[in-house]
């Protein structure tokens, strides 16, 4: 039996497609889940760091083939959307409790709304993410 639902976000894909020591640590965990998702911001996310990189647009192309063929995209839709707000209060007061100067983002919100809503884990390296419940951090 694998470790049901995971949810994979930009920090462990980039971690998986350079083959650094974590990203062979997220392909063990792509693995061993019974499902695999990722959260259609996340594809945005990456083409985005690719773009600012000046990364070969055939390359991210492949890579979000990669991503889209293997894992199940999740979008926003309003279930997933009223989540956020709560989401994101719990990540706030995450980064206050662990002193973190960067406050998180909305599309970690979205993130962690879209974790909870499959009621999966996030595999993620995000400092804002670590020691929550869902979390499966990448150190």
């Amino acid at each position: 039996m694998g470790i049901g639902r995971l949810i994979v976000d930009s920090y462990a894909w980039i971690e998986f497609f350079t083959g650094s020591s974590k990203g062979r640590i997220v392909e063990k965990y792509l693995f061993d889940a019974d499902e695999v998702y990722t959260p259609s911001i996340v594809l945005a996310e990456i083409a985005w760091k690719y773009f600012r990189e000046n990364i070969d647009i055939s390359i991210v192309k492949n890579r979000l083939n990669i991503i889209s063929e293997t894992t199940i995209v999740i979008y926003v839709d309003k279930n997933i959307a009223v989540r956020v707000g709560e989401a994101y209060q719990d990540l706030l007061e995450n980064t206050r409790r662990r002193g973190l100067k960067r406050k998180p983002g909305i599309i970690d919100a979205i993130i962690l709304a879209i974790t909870r809503y499959v009621d999966g884990k996030i595999v993620t390296g995000d400092q804002h993410f670590k020691d929550l419940e869902e979390t499966i951090y990448l150190a």
